[in-house]
């Protein structure tokens, strides 16, 4: 890989976590590359990217979206998004079912965290959930409105 093509892929991964709410880093060592289509197709359907980046771009495109203070060792697999828990769900579900599939640390918020902290934004409910609730909430005024209504009615028409 020439000098350019390096400073493309750190200025352009720079971009993109500069713009992530969530970057997740896990050790993916030991699993097979359909295991790992299985992972990209899961990040694609929750609107988070996926990719195995060499440690010194992955170390210099974090630093360069002001992500510090954790060391990047090993075998890493980068998960991130727009979606903070999006990408949190993505890497804990892909870990429930593969032992070698190992979440390492992260940046959330643009601040550093451990396991426990991805495992926790994977337990709240997302986006669409929460959307979902909310208008629940909203209805439920309207429903016991008509449900008292259709009451009335019936009671008028029984008497």
């Amino acid at each position: 890989m020439t000098k350019t093509q390096k400073s493309d892929i750190v200025s352009a991964l720079s971009e993109e976590f500069k713009s992530a709410k969530a970057v997740v880093m896990c050790d993916y060592r030991g699993l097979t590359v359909s295991q790992l289509e299985v992972l990209r197709k899961d990040a694609r359907s929750k609107d988070t990217k996926v990719q195995v980046i060499k440690n010194t771009l992955a170390t210099i495109a974090l630093k360069n979206a002001d992500m510090t203070g954790v060391d990047i060792v090993d075998t890493n697999i980068f998960i991130w998004g727009e979606d903070a828990i999006a990408a949190s769900k993505t890497a804990v579900d892909f870990a429930k079912g593969n032992d070698k599939f190992v979440i390492r640390t992260a940046y959330i918020d643009g601040q550093a965290a451990d396991e426990k902290k991805v495992r926790a934004f994977a337990t709240l409910p997302g986006r669409e959930e929460l959307l979902g609730m909310l208008a629940s909430v909203w209805m439920g005024p309207v429903r016991n409105f008509t449900i008292g209504l259709d009451a009335l009615k019936r009671q008028k028409e029984a008497a």
